[in-house]
């Protein structure tokens, strides 16, 4: 079955109640039965109303302040762990800045007219990439890392993202970083990435009341 068909029945699913075989077993979340189904009022959709929140992270902080719903901040924060934790095992430190393309914007889902966007309710991120400051000098004498990496360097999934047979540093650090996000849906239920259509340039993640993971190409 096309990724599309397969994307419209897990939300049919989940807003009918309906076992599916993306559903979640993963607790419940305040967000599972707010209603999807877009309204509209001259023309313009009308989101849901739910408590946001400014926030620029915890652990690691984001290259402009989030707009996000609340109970959507403690996904983040555990976000952030994991991504502080790989940066270090490949880089020996944490990224200075997390690059995001987006939180809260009150629109539907590209392609599905009727349906509101996990982002209309703050719900969801597009993160596009990470930018590393340089190593401290005191650091730089026993690194492992070639020079070239001991500097500062920015990380971006339209740039760096290789599914092939010889990837770099950072396309096995983004990889990585993908998969041990997957295997922890107590952070997010729903990730996006390049193989899924109009994601070449990011991941997208959010908290949808079902199950979806499209990331690589052959998976």
């Amino acid at each position: 079955m096309p990724r599309r068909s397969v994307f419209m029945l897990l939300i049919l699913a989940a807003f009918l109640g309906l076992p599916s075989a993306g559903a979640h077993n993963h607790g419940t979340y305040a967000l599972d039965h707010v209603e999807r189904k877009a309204t509209r009022a001259k023309g313009k959709v009308i989101c849901p109303k739910v408590p946001l929140t400014r926030y620029r992270g915890d652990l690691l902080r984001y290259h402009s302040t989030l707009r996000v719903y609340e109970g959507f901040v403690p996904h983040l924060k555990k976000f952030e762990e994991v991504v502080r934790d790989t940066s270090i095992e490949f880089y020996g430190r944490a990224p200075h800045r997390i690059r995001h393309m987006g939180t809260y914007n009150c629109r539907i889902i590209r392609g599905y007219p009727n349906l509101v966007s996990e982002h209309g309710m703050g719900n969801g991120i597009d993160i596009a990439g990470f930018d590393f400051k340089a190593l401290p000098k005191a650091d730089r004498k026993n690194s492992p890392l070639p020079k070239r990496f001991q500097r500062a360097f920015k990380v971006r999934l339209l740039k760096h993202w290789n599914e092939g047979p010889n990837p770099d540093i950072h396309a096995q650090f983004l990889d990585t970083l993908a998969r041990r996000l997957v295997n922890r849906p107590d952070i997010f239920r729903v990730l996006l990435g390049p193989s899924y259509p109009g994601h070449k340039n990011h991941f997208h993640f959010d908290m949808s009341p079902y199950r979806l993971v499209d990331i690589w190409q052959n998976e």
